[in-house]
Formats: structure tokens, sequence, C-alpha cells
């Protein structure tokens, strides 16, 4: 047995049974006075954290001061805080809308927002906690925006235009939402899809014009190919209407005469003599000259 033990025991015996009694409970009566007082003493004080600002009330009326974050003194029954989060906040949402092609667009967005801190009191008056804005705010916010934005684009500028159509969404979903004292932060389109249907004729549409581009391919050559041989002929019938226009029969014995190699040709029939005379006097004139 332990010392400390033994000393309990010892003052246990010492004290009578009833004063032992009066004295746990006095300690207990204490305990319970001080807990008491700590927790009155508490509600004189509220903490805002980090990334949040306090709503005060007064009876249940908003106040338009909004409480920074840090250590605040309330009264206690008259005021009552409400905290809210003034941090970046994100958002997942689907929505269905339709092109202006009437084509159905399926899209996943991903929002990040927050509540601007100096309205706070303002959102949470009208509106509520972050779930209600989340629910009666937010989510039908986006999804009209989707809608009215892709009506103004057919299912092929959505893909090709995608750009485009996020800065519309950006600027309108910020001007919706501003109205209810909420910030947009970014706005992602995560997913856009359209129906089988649609997938389907964009395919086709592709094959078609991949094969129009081949078909115009092949004309496309087969002009240039006809176009080089036109050229060819004329470049032909050109050169020799030359040589036609410049040739001389004097210049064409001439060099004759002088590739000749002193063979007579071979010449049959009754005049072959007389052919031959004239072919020797021209060969001769042609030499003398």
């Amino acid at each position: 047995m332990s010392v400390s033990t033994q000393i309990d025991h010892t003052v246990a015996k010492a004290i009578p049974n009833g004063q032992q009694t009066s004295r746990e409970t006095l300690i207990a009566l204490r305990l319970i006075l001080v807990l008491l007082g700590l927790a009155l003493l508490s509600s004189f004080f509220v903490v805002v954290g980090a990334g949040q600002r306090g709503v005060l009330m007064q009876f249940g009326r908003v106040q338009p001061d909004v409480l920074e974050e840090g250590l605040h003194v309330i009264v206690p029954i008259v005021n009552t805080v409400q905290l809210l989060s003034v941090r970046v906040q994100s958002e997942e949402i689907s929505a269905e809308a339709s092109s202006k092609d009437l084509q159905d667009v399926y899209t996943d967005v991903a929002l990040n927002w927050h509540i601007l801190p100096a309205e706070a009191p303002l959102i949470f008056q009208q509106v509520g906690e972050e779930e209600a804005i989340v629910k009666r705010i937010i989510d039908p916010a986006v999804e009209e925006v989707l809608k009215a934005v892709m009506a103004l684009y057919t299912a092929e500028e959505i893909i090709t235009r995608r750009g485009e159509v996020k800065a519309e969404v950006d600027r309108l979903l910020e001007a919706r939402l501003i109205n209810y004292h909420l910030g947009v932060d970014d706005l992602s389109l995560v997913h856009v899809h359209f129906s089988d249907r649609f997938r389907d004729a964009v395919e086709a549409k592709q094959v078609a014009e991949q094969e129009a581009k081949r078909a115009g391919f092949m004309v496309l050559k087969a002009q240039r190919e006809a176009e080089v041989k036109v050229n060819l002929a004329r470049g032909e019938a050109e050169a020799q209407r030359l040589i036609r226009e410049t040739l001389d029969p004097a210049l064409v014995r001439k060099q004759a005469v002088e590739r000749w190699d002193g063979k007579l040709p071979l010449i049959v029939g009754d005049d072959s003599s007389k052919l031959l005379e004239l072919e020797l006097d021209e060969f001769v004139k042609a030499k003398q000259n």
C-alpha cells in the first residue's frame, strides 16, 4: 500500500462520516459554480475564426455591423451571432440546355464562389446559410445562365468557340450573383457533351467532308496534269512554227552538202539518171556558193 493511500485512510478515519460528506458536497458545489461562472463569462464574448464573418443579431434582428475575425464582446440573451464562411467554396453543377440549332447540350460546371465579406449580414438576412445559398441561388443561376448562353451558339460553335462561350457564361453569372452578394472566383466548363444522335451526325459529316476534300484534290490534280499537257503541246507547236518561219531552203541545201560523205544515193527507175544529174548540179552549186 502506498503512502498516499495510507494517508487517505487515516484522514477518513479521523473525520466523521457526516463531515466528510458535507465537505465533498461543498467541493462539488464550488466546482459547479466555477463552471457556471465561466459559462456565463464566455457568453459575453464571441470568437470569429479565420475566413469567417460574424452576423450580429439583436433579439433576432440582423444588425448592419459585420464582426471581423477575432474576439468580440456581446450582451448575452440580447445579442446572438451567426458565423458565415467567406472563403472560396467549390460547387459542381450539371445542367441541360439546348443549342441554337436545337441540339441537347449536357454541361458539367465547376464553380468557385464566395460570400462578399462586407455584405454577409444582407445575404444571411435575405437567403440564409451556405446550404440555402447553394440550393436557392447558385444552382438555379448556373442552370439559367447556361441555357441562355448555349442558345446563342450552334452545337458546332459551342465546341469550336469554347473559350468565347465560357467568357460569356462568366460575365452573365457574375452579373447575376452580385445581386445576391456573392462573388465568382472561377468557372470551368469541365465537360460539354451532346446526344448520341448528334455525335453520329458529326461523325458522318466529318467522313463526308474528308471524302469531298479527297475528290476535290483528285479533280485539282487532274486539272493540273491537263494544263501541263496543254502547255507542253503549245510549246511544241510554237517551236514547230518558229522552225517553219525561220527555215531557209538554201541554208538547208548548204548544210546537207557540208555533211555529205561523198556517197551517191541509190535511185531506182527510168528517170533515175535525170534525178541524179539534178541532184549533182544542186550539190555542186551549193558547194561553190
